[in-house]
């Protein structure tokens, strides 16, 4: 999979293969630069090598090279993580450096993206599920389906800001790896950082209350609006664990959506 890459950008395998659920990944040395051979297996990750393309390292890893499944990334060396940070202290400034890369990935382009992904197509997974197993994930639904009807500060999405997609870059800073291509309202990218499974402190209340203010804040986004698009991405990441079916996370999901739910009921 690796070789016809290495050979035709002229890369120098520099660590073991990484493989996902979605990808195949090989650190490498490009003109002396750490860098990232990844191939996809799947449609989103070609979608967001083109979006990587696009950003031109502005907020994002540079992309040096892209082919077919294939991109040649910037390789973050940094030793700090988000996720890290989050779980040991640090949790309001792990989501403010979120939500600063998230403000970079939206600010307007002078080129067009071709052909992103609307919010109303990757939403279409939550209705047919509330359909089936209603109670919170009908309430979800309902909200989202009044967001998509009535979308504010459309902007280009990353579709999957969490503490493991936003990576140290050293000097650079940090940028952010592995988007959708996805285009809507700018508040559906900032409600992940409630929602990243890995972060035991999701399910805490009291946590999410001090980053829902800490969020909007920063993001400029009113809390009602956040909340509605916390419980909009909760309900359809908890549909998508339920048509695995992974129980478990689905529930993480719920749980999180309650919590959103309850603060919009306050």
């Amino acid at each position: 999979m690796f070789a016809p890459y290495l050979d035709r950008w002229s890369l120098i395998s520099d660590g073991e293969p990484i493989i996902t659920h979605s990808s195949r990944l090989l650190p490498v040395l490009w003109q002396e630069r750490p860098a990232m051979l990844k191939v996809a297996t799947d449609i989103d990750e070609r979608y967001g090598a083109l979006l990587m393309q696009w950003w031109e390292g502005d907020g994002a890893a540079h992309a040096y090279a892209h082919e077919g499944d294939a991109v040649l990334l910037e390789r973050a060396t940094g030793k700090r993580s988000l996720l890290v940070m989050a779980m040991d202290g640090e949790d309001d400034e792990a989501s403010r450096i979120l939500c600063r890369t998230a403000a970079r990935l939206h600010a307007p382009r002078e080129r067009p993206l071709p052909d992103p992904i609307p919010l109303t197509r990757w939403f279409r997974d939550l209705e047919p599920a509330a359909g089936k197993h209603g109670g919170t994930l009908a309430d979800c639904s309902a909200i989202a389906n009044a967001l998509l009807a009535n979308p504010r500060d459309l902007a280009v999405l990353h579709g999957d800001i969490h503490h493991g997609n936003i990576l140290d870059f050293e000097e650079r800073g940090w940028l952010a790896i592995d988007p959708k291509r996805l285009h809507g309202e700018r508040g559906f990218d900032f409600a992940n950082i409630f929602a990243n499974e890995e972060l035991p402190s999701i399910t805490d209340p009291a946590r999410f209350r001090r980053q829902l203010a800490i969020v909007s804040a920063e993001a400029g986004l009113e809390p009602k609006r956040l909340l509605q698009w916390i419980a909009a991405y909760s309900g359809l990441s908890a549909a998508w664990f339920l048509g695995d079916p992974n129980i478990e996370q689905a529930e993480t999901a719920l749980t999180v959506a309650r919590i959103a739910l309850a603060e919009l009921a306050a």
